[in-house]
């Protein structure tokens, strides 16, 4: 259900990303959210080719070895976010909501639900029939396509994997949908940790090259529909400015009088 109230929310494009530079993006934002100093903010990236780990992921399901990751150019995270292990790389588009759900709604299961329904409608806006797993693969958290006509009993494909963190009720780390993604790459790892688990990609369902950018626009339209957000881009030098702002208030703050 789309909430009632509109707020604003900033949007934000970091373009292609680091992994670690991502999370350094989104520990400061978290700390201003926190602090009121900043409105809801998603963070939208591409990452070069990275294996990441959820807090309760296991290292058995990262397959290749350290040796072959780095003859594969392909770094490795563990993460604080929820979910087992995913990859990130170019052609997938990657979107960090930094929300203060104290603003929206204290229920971290209708968040992620809410995560789906962002990517199940920017699916459906590329023209992929998109869905939550129902029937034999219930309670698996993401989004999925399945073979036309196919049974139930053969596993869909993932489109697109979540993977959050909440601490004071702000949240950080988020989803992941594939675009135009490299496939070959989710053979180094089992796919959030569910065996027999196939990743699919936008382009692949729909058999010829993805618009990224329209794809993005589908993203931040679902986001915006689904929480009830005024969705404004806001270049990144603009939050950084803000950011910069609060965090020398801070400091001089914590200095001693007279220093």
């Amino acid at each position: 259900m789309t909430e009632s109230t509109t707020k604003t929310c900033w949007l934000i494009d970091l373009g292609l990303v680091a992994y670690a530079q991502a999370l350094e993006w989104q520990d400061r934002v978290v700390a201003g959210r926190k602090a009121g100093a900043i409105p809801d903010v998603v963070l939208v990236c591409e990452h070069p080719h990275v294996i990441t780990l959820g807090r309760n992921g296991r290292r058995e399901h990262l397959l290749g070895s350290k040796r072959l990751l780095e003859q594969r150019g392909v770094e490795f995270f563990e993460t604080r976010r929820g979910g087992d292990v995913t990859y990130h790389g170019p052609g997938q588009l990657v979107a960090y909501p930094i929300f203060d759900l104290s603003g929206l709604r204290r229920d971290l299961v209708w968040f992620v639900r809410r995560l789906e329904d962002a990517m199940i409608a920017a699916s459906v806006g590329m023209g992929i029939p998109a869905e939550r797993l129902l029937a034999n693969w219930e309670g698996k958290t993401g989004v999925w396509v399945r073979a036309p006509g196919g049974p139930a009993v053969v596993p869909p494909t993932k489109l697109g994997a979540i993977g959050v963190h909440v601490s004071r009720w702000v949240t950080s780390h988020g989803l992941a949908w594939n675009v135009s993604t490299d496939l070959r790459y989710f053979d180094l790892i089992v796919p959030c940790g569910i065996a027999g688990c196939r990743a699919a990609s936008v382009e692949q369902v729909l058999g010829h090259a993805a618009d990224f950018s329209a794809a993005a626009q589908c993203l931040a339209g679902g986001l915006g529909r689904v929480f009830g957000l005024a969705l404004e881009r806001v270049p990144v030098d603009r939050l950084a400015a803000h950011l910069e702002a609060w965090e020398r208030e801070q400091e001089a703050a914590a200095l001693p009088m007279g220093a």
